[in-house]
């Protein structure tokens, strides 16, 4: 069963993926599965506490510095300890023209996995993004929530399950659940 923090999201960041052309794409996923099914050219899974993108760069079976089209990122970067440096180290795995999708949570309760550090707005996704080197003309950033999906977060239990039919998924910008943003490093 799924959240009801994700039917929006999941939904808008596939039809993001679309757009991209996946069978056309080498991709890397950071800690998640969320992009195995897409088809697409390649896709490698790179898994924390085996591989930290906070101490480097994503790494080939070589050693070097691995180079994908698409880096996804879902509901990974809030337990970051440190996403600023992990972010650079996404844009230097992505190859010129390269996309960084990133999803994360804003209005819920701290969910450690180990940590939970971060939330952002999707404004201050972007706002952080552009700080990490992605230009701003080139980030696009979405956010999802109201206040009935903000209170099944609080009153829990957490995560909390969609009920179709019953549950609210009009969106309320001035009370965001979650978000997200697509990133193109510059050609």
């Amino acid at each position: 069963m799924a959240s009801i923090n994700r039917i929006v999201m999941a939904k808008r960041c596939r039809q993001l993926v679309r757009m991209l052309e996946p069978d056309t794409l080498d991709v890397a996923e950071i800690s998640g599965k969320w992009g195995a099914n897409f088809g697409f050219r390649s896709y490698r899974a790179y898994w924390y506490p085996d591989y930290d993108i906070c101490e480097s760069p994503l790494r080939d079976d070589a050693g070097g510095i691995a180079q994908f089209d698409l880096i996804i990122a879902d509901q990974v970067w809030e337990h970051l300890d440190r996403p600023y440096r992990a972010t650079q180290n996404v844009l230097a795995s992505l190859r010129p023209g390269g996309y960084f999708l990133v999803a994360v949570p804003f209005f819920v309760p701290l969910h450690a996995a180990p940590v939970d550090n971060t939330r952002w707005s999707a404004r201050g996704l972007r706002n952080f993004l552009v700080e990490c080197g992605f230009d701003e003309d080139n980030v696009m950033s979405e956010q999802w929530g109201n206040r009935w999906a903000g209170l099944r977060n609080a009153m829990g239990p957490f995560p909390p399950v969609y009920n179709e039919g019953h549950d609210d998924l009009e969106n309320d910008e001035n009370f965001p659940v979650t978000s997200w943003a697509l990133a193109q490093k510059a050609k």
